[in-house]
């Protein structure tokens, strides 16, 4: 992992957005998220689907108006200035954004020239582009006609065409196979190596802000639960062991009951047939948890043991803890 930077290219202070619902009530998005992006940094921003990070990549990039709080780009605030940041930044949304009615070759041509690169200039870097993303025979094609993983390679070119400041990445991999998942990686290395350039990830593949991240955010219900390396994250969970189980079914009582083993150190529940397990002594918990569940007469599907990864840490940051208030 390389050295941070000290340097504060985007400050958000206190930041809040609240929509309002169709029976008139209000739903909090983001409640009031405070940090900073250093200049330079690789950092991930992680949380369940629907949590708020599109929200929150839209205030940061200009493109949605926070209720509240304060957003500073390299000094300057972005509700005085947005032109200024948006010319500084690339995004790689969710959602197609391209421009349909426009060859493959031309979104990339076109988005250079509007970030103030020659017609020449654009053309070469669309054709490496094009290239490096296996989309070279497809160039002269309508963007309508692509398919979803095209279409997304596409995105990906297009958002590094005018060598952004800041790269924000969300979900960028997804739909992508593993080999175009690591041309993308291999991109973006680069931007952050050789200029650089900040980036803000988003991904639901826990590998990548593990390889690749100098800080990573656990974000969840619109609040930052965590923040700091991987390897200070790694602190906030109980064991840096782990027992993964999967049964047939799974209630409240089971899982009680093997939180008050003598080694456990906490449970989490990650989904109504899944519980992760804390210990101290993994052998001896794995004993008692097959005997458990023998006398219980439940059926185990898998159970697996490992060191704590950072979906492990997600996870239990993540989801509803049952605890012994």
């Amino acid at each position: 992992m390389k050295e941070k930077k000290i340097e504060a290219i985007l400050e958000v202070k206190n930041l809040k957005k609240v929509y309002m619902k169709n029976d008139g009530e209000p739903h909090v998005a983001v409640n009031g998220i405070s940090f900073e992006l250093m200049k330079g940094e690789i950092f991930s921003f992680l949380g369940p689907n629907g949590a708020g990070k599109s929200t929150t990549i839209n205030m940061l990039t200009a493109q949605l108006t926070p209720t509240d709080g304060e957003i500073v780009f390299q000094g300057q605030s972005l509700k005085d200035n947005p032109i200024f940041a948006k010319s500084k930044v690339g995004v790689v949304a969710q959602h197609n954004n391209l421009d349909r009615g426009l060859t493959a070759r031309e979104n990339l041509i076109y988005h250079g020239q509007y970030f103030g690169m020659s017609e020449g200039d654009a053309a070469k870097k669309a054709d490496e582009l094009l290239a490096s993303f296996g989309l070279t025979d497809w160039g002269n094609d309508y963007v309508k006609s692509f398919s979803g993983g095209m279409a997304q390679r596409l995105k990906i070119a297009r958002a590094i065409m005018h060598q952004p400041e800041i790269l924000f990445l969300d979900e960028p991999t997804t739909g992508l196979d593993p080999a175009y998942r690591e041309i993308l990686w291999q991109h973006v290395l680069k931007l952050n190596k050789e200029y650089n350039t900040t980036v803000f990830l988003t991904t639901h593949y826990m590998e990548e802000p593990e390889r690749f991240s100098d800080r990573v955010a656990i974000y969840n219900k619109g609040a930052i639960k965590a923040l700091g390396t991987v390897e200070e994250l790694r602190k906030k969970v109980p064991s840096q062991t782990i027992i993964t189980i999967v049964l047939d079914a799974l209630n409240e009582d089971v899982v009680k009951e093997v939180k008050s083993l003598a080694d456990v150190k906490d449970v989490s529940v990650k989904d109504e047939k899944t519980f992760v397990v804390y210990v101290d002594n993994s052998q001896k918990v794995i004993n008692e948890l097959l005997a458990l569940i023998d006398k219980k007469g439940l059926a185990l599907e898998s159970i697996n043991l490992s060191a704590t990864t950072l979906d492990d840490i997600f996870i239990h940051l993540t989801t509803n803890d049952i605890k012994n208030d």
